[in-house]
């Protein structure tokens, strides 16, 4: 039986670990930190909850003691993460394994303000885990630069691509020293991701623990066919009826949460919602709630799940199928932790059936069939009629609170209309074309947004344009005064 001893770690990290309990090592990192250690390159294949973040971190750790100088506005390692979340978790980590050592360890996304980010880099760190498009405003504003990276790591490198990072990693990869150590982490490992590990890795030692897309052997997994008008009610009868720890429950969409929520109040069960368009103290608040256990369910989207690693939950409930079968399994994968078994239940409405196909395709697995609550109908009619007479909430938002009842619940900014920023991304980052402003808070009031007048383009109307309101009068009339 292998331990972490046999594996080449130094005395002061195996001293670490056995303090916190931990001797026998996932086959993840039996396999991956022995070519680590020696500064292989490494591409590996690991399912979320399989200690992956140990794999790459304990190695860096070794190589970083004793901790040298830190490069001014840089860092020695560099880690790259889809979410704000999963970068949190990942310096968390790096914090506890390294204890002994005390390196200094930065985290950088977007949500919060710039200037802090930059005040934490001025002198350097030995550890920055960072999220791309957060990453590449500091490097344009000259706070940071990559050219003493020592070690680059990409963690969830299929998140990446879904999120559309893929110009931003091709654009940071270049400013990184050739002769580097590069990690490159991945759940799922479709022909995008292998076409970018063959860029940016050299002659990798490659490493799979599981088959892959093979979703968590202890997750029992069922699906219920229902109409989509049905679900809501299916949902609350649903969480009413199991014996529930905690429960993350997921969307495809931001709107499509907090709607949930909604629902969910009416039907007197408490949950909290995380997605890309909440702010930053929000996401952190539930997430505290949930890891306390005062919190029993969460509603989330795909891309705002990675990174929460909380051993209790025991149900994952997919309200909504995913349209991308991989993000399945890390949907599940958020259940069964640390050695427990859990179970998945999928909704299943008459559109989402080719996706239902998809997934047990790609997992090999036939999803067992789970009918309907008994008098399902009188459940459902009850829920519409609570759904009809259940007061509004009020937003939690500062600005959203702010903006409450002005124009009655149709104008609300909790409906999310999809115009108020077309390209933002869940994790934080704002998309390169725009300004910082989707990068550092939460999203502007969608009212006030369809409200501002486009300059006009024509020169004659750009000198009357603001006289007296968009219609140019007030330009008009000086006009006639001058002559």
């Amino acid at each position: 039986m292998t331990q972490f001893t046999d594996l080449g770690l130094s005395a002061g990290l195996l001293k670490i670990l056995a303090s916190g309990g931990y001797d026998k090592p996932t086959p993840i990192q039996v396999q991956a930190i022995p070519p680590a250690l020696a500064g292989k390159d490494i591409l590996g294949v690991a399912q979320t909850g399989t200690g992956k973040t140990a794999a790459f971190a304990l190695p860096i750790l070794d190589r970083l003691a004793p901790l040298g100088q830190r490069p001014r506005k840089g860092a020695r390692v560099l880690i790259l993460a889809p979410t704000r979340e999963l970068a949190n978790q990942i310096a968390d980590s790096v914090r506890k394994y390294g204890a002994a050592m005390r390196p200094l360890v930065t985290t950088v996304y977007g949500g919060v303000p710039i200037p802090r980010q930059e005040r934490a880099l001025a002198n350097g760190v030995d550890v920055l885990v960072a999220t791309p498009g957060r990453l590449l405003d500091l490097i344009d504003r000259r706070a940071l630069t990559l050219g003493q990276v020592e070690v680059l790591v990409l963690d969830e490198a299929d998140q990446m691509l879904d999120l559309g990072f893929i110009h931003s990693l091709r654009r940071i990869v270049p400013m990184l020293p050739k002769q580097r150590q590069t990690m490159f982490f991945s759940a799922t490992m479709p022909p995008a991701i292998a076409e970018l590990s063959r860029q940016f890795l050299t002659d990798p030692v490659k490493v799979a623990v599981t088959p892959q897309s093979t979703t968590v052997e202890r997750v029992e997994q069922q699906v219920t066919f229902a109409e989509k008008r049905d679900k809501p009610a299916l949902l609350a009868a649903t969480l009413q009826s199991i014996d529930l720890d905690q429960a993350i429950v997921f969307t495809r969409t931001k709107h499509g949460a907090d709607k949930v929520v909604r629902q969910l109040a009416a039907a007197g069960i408490e949950a909290q919602a995380i997605h890309g368009n909440k702010s930053q103290p929000q996401r952190e608040r539930t997430l505290a709630a949930f890891r306390a256990k005062s919190l029993k369910v969460m509603v989330a989207t795909d891309i705002a799940a990675r990174g929460i690693d909380v051993p209790g939950v025991s149900h994952v409930i997919n309200y909504e199928l995913p349209n991308v079968p991989e993000q399945y399994v890390h949907r599940i994968g958020r259940t069964a932790r640390a050695g427990a078994t859990g179970l998945a239940i999928s909704f299943c409405d008459g559109e989402e059936r080719a996706y239902l196909r998809d997934i047990e395709r790609l997992t090999r697995i036939k999803l067992e069939q789970r009918a309907l609550p008994a008098g399902f109908g009188a459940i459902a009619k009850a829920h519409e009629l609570a759904m009809k007479s259940a007061p509004q909430p009020i937003p939690e938002d500062r600005e959203e609170r702010r903006n409450f009842g002005r124009r009655g619940p149709a104008h609300r900014p909790q409906a999310h209309k999809p115009h108020a920023r077309p390209h933002a991304r869940e994790g934080g980052d704002r998309d390169r074309r725009h300004g910082q402003a989707a990068a550092q808070g939460p999203v502007a009031n969608p009212a006030r947004q369809t409200e501002r007048q486009p300059q006009p383009q024509r020169q004659g109307e750009r000198k009357s344009f603001g006289g007296r309101g968009p219609s140019g009068g007030g330009g008009q009339n000086r006009r006639r005064g001058g002559r």
